[in-house]
């Protein structure tokens, strides 16, 4: 089997976007998200700070180093691949994605407005790697910060494991 690849443009309204199971998530949310018996979850301290990803049920939010349009590519793969050498920062965490629909949007995009992907349904790891690069072929408002292509690389895995830095980027950054 080959690799499925969608690369894609996105307003990283608030400095992020989503990907997520929107159904899962959404039930999640109207369920369980205010329960003060359950770990922080999403936009932790560490989070912000260490991860640059925001990880809750069905759901990573990437932060990114600039607030306007950026340049991402999701792909899936049927095991886990090499690590990109040229990212600056490199992070991976689990993904339930039991629906196997993954919807690609942010804080200033609607979800039908944004991008899908089908996915292996169940359990995927997630690395999100910070690939250094120029701007996209669009305005990006001429904001600050760095321009990378956000690189997702899923695949299916059949255990749980923690989050975990791979390589850590400079601090400040952005």
């Amino acid at each position: 089997m080959t690799d499925d690849a969608l690369r894609f443009l996105i307003d990283a309204d608030h400095g992020q976007f989503y990907v997520q199971d929107l159904d899962p998530y959404d039930a999640w949310m109207g369920d369980s998200a205010t329960d003060p018996d359950l770990p922080p979850a999403g936009w932790t301290e560490e989070a912000v700070f260490v991860h640059r990803i925001g990880v809750e049920p069905h759901s990573i939010s990437v932060g990114t180093a600039r607030d306007d349009t950026v340049e991402s590519l999701i792909t899936i793969h049927t095991s886990a691949p090499m690590i990109e050498p040229t990212a600056e920062h490199v992070v991976e965490a689990d993904l339930d994605a039991p629906t196997g629909r993954l919807a690609l949007y942010s804080p200033g995009v609607l979800p039908e407005d944004g991008s899908a992907v089908t996915v292996p349904a169940g359990r995927l790891r997630a690395r999100v790697s910070y690939v250094p690069s120029g701007p996209p072929a669009v305005d990006t408002n001429g904001g600050p910060g760095d321009h990378f292509l956000y690189r997702i690389d899923l695949w299916p895995t059949g255990r749980a494991r923690e989050l975990v830095v791979l390589k850590q980027g400079p601090n400040p950054w952005g």
